[in-house]
């Protein structure tokens, strides 16, 4: 028992800068109330005491502000960041080491009991604050939900979820491999600049807009070599005003749509 607790104090000081010491951690973090308590509730709820696990989980709601069923089942080095206001459904799921922050809810679509209603989250999950998974599917090892996302499909491993409904953007490697291979560093609110399609989407069209312009002024300047050829039939066809030389910023572009 107490060794699970050392590491939910542990991952709490390597993701929260603003964590300064093991005994503040202890006493004024909520998150690791709500799990301390969640623990409780789900002994109860598993051996048969459903009524004082959920007693147990409504006095953890009250102190915390993080509602748990004492159904769901929570993995090792989990951390609950802010956290108010998150709501885990009885079917849920969330593996090791996932991060979860305020306003997140992992709920259900369904309305059968005993059915899988709620989503099963893989090891190294982060859900950003005020979004909301929403079935009985999988989000796979090391994906992130973005901020106010509503995610309601599968999310590959290492994928990224964003928008209302949520846009799939897949991993690098467009493999799990690239999870677990090596330790990444942490991403708070699983925020990457690489994440947003519609800047991804953005920067295509400026690459694009910037190869064109790239070839129109090298057949700009093809045909006024060749109309200045002594043997051309049409000397002087290039017009005055013909873009020979290449203006668009495409880097200038690509870095404001970074900022």
């Amino acid at each position: 028992m107490f060794s699970r607790l050392r590491s939910d104090v542990q991952c709490i000081l390597e993701r929260d800068p603003a964590a300064r010491s093991a005994w503040e951690v202890l006493t004024c973090y909520p998150g690791l109330h709500a799990l301390i308590l969640h623990r409780r509730a789900h002994w109860c709820w598993t051996h048969g005491l459903q009524w004082l696990g959920r007693f147990i989980s409504h006095l953890a709601r009250f102190l915390t502000g993080i509602e748990i069923h004492p159904g769901a089942k929570i993995g090792e080095r989990v951390f609950f960041d802010h956290a108010m206001g998150v709501v885990v459904g009885e079917t849920a799921e969330i593996g090791d080491g996932c991060t979860i922050y305020q306003g997140v809810t992992l709920g259900g679509t369904s309305l059968y009991k005993g059915a899988k209603r709620h989503p099963t989250l893989g090891k190294d999950v982060v859900v950003s604050a005020g979004a909301k998974v929403l079935g009985g599917f999988l989000v796979g090892d090391g994906a992130k939900i973005g901020s106010n996302a509503v995610v309601i499909k599968p999310v590959p491993a290492g994928a990224t979820a964003v928008g209302i409904p949520a846009r799939i953007i897949a991993s690098k490697a467009d493999e799990s491999a690239d999870v677990a291979s090596a330790p990444k560093k942490f991403s708070a609110y699983g925020i990457t600049l690489e994440d947003d399609p519609v800047s991804q989407a953005m920067k295509g069209l400026i690459d694009n807009a910037s190869s064109q312009e790239h070839q129109i002024a090298l057949l700009w300047r093809a045909i006024e070599k060749l109309s200045a050829a002594p043997s051309s039939t049409v000397p002087g066809c290039v017009p005055a005003d013909a873009a020979r030389q290449e203006t668009f910023e495409a880097a200038k572009l690509n870095e404001l749509m970074s900022k």
